[in-house]
């Protein structure tokens, strides 16, 4: 026969209390960890539809400094073949950037990849092959820099971590297989437009992009405006 003191009693006791406060504080830390997760999410969504909101400003603010400038220019085809560009520049059209996060993009490149798709350059199969991004054989837009630049170097007092590059290529509505020679005829339904794209990088990869169509006949006039991926 077991005989059952006192003392056994109040270790059991202590030992179920013990138990019942590592528990407690098992499911208080998961509670906090859970808390905290849920905040830095938060934090991050926030964060990423601020840098969304400020990349389309950006890109914007880009587009509507490079229209001012194809305003005064003359010569459409000197802009499609890339001799002429806005006064919005940070040096040659080539080369890297190093953006606000220390991360970089080629401009080179940037201009690749809306011609044809491949950074490392565009053949003459690249720029006339029939895509479903690219549906118009040879009269594919081949996309020229025009206007490049960080974007707080686009006025007094803009303070901005983006940078702003804008692409202009001949209307893919021509019709005359031509891309560097803006065509204008009555049969030509693409004659005397050009398209443009916006495109603004920003920290952590995040970009956001701006295309119009204008004309530039009789004067400037922006036919549409249309923000989407870049």
């Amino acid at each position: 026969m077991h005989t059952v003191t006192a003392g056994s009693d109040r270790c059991r006791e202590r030992g179920v209390a013990l138990l019942l406060v590592v528990m407690m504080l098992l499911v208080i830390s998961a509670m906090t960890a859970a808390l905290a997760l849920d905040a830095a999410t938060e934090a991050a969504v926030a964060a990423n539809h601020r840098n969304a909101t400020e990349g389309l400003y950006a890109a914007d603010a880009a587009m509507t400094r490079a229209l001012v400038d194809l305003a005064g220019v003359s010569d459409r085809d000197a802009v499609l073949a890339g001799t002429v560009r806005s006064t919005f520049v940070d040096g040659p059209p080539n080369g890297v950037r190093l953006l606000s996060d220390d991360t970089t993009i080629d401009l080179a490149q940037v201009s690749n990849r809306a011609t044809c798709g491949k950074p490392a350059g565009c053949s003459d199969a690249d720029i006339t092959a029939v895509t479903a991004d690219r549906p118009w054989g040879a009269n594919n837009p081949i996309w020229r820099l025009y206007a490049y630049g960080p974007v707080s170097a686009l006025g007094r007092g803009v303070s901005s971590p983006f940078y702003a590059v804008v692409l202009v290529a001949d209307d893919p509505a021509e019709t005359d297989g031509d891309p560097l020679h803006d065509g204008i005829s009555p049969s030509n339904p693409g004659g005397g437009l050009l398209a443009i794209r916006a495109v603004a990088f920003g920290p952590a990869g995040g970009r956001q992009a701006v295309d119009a169509t204008v004309s530039v006949v009789a004067g400037l006039q922006v036919r549409s405006w249309r923000t989407g991926p870049p």
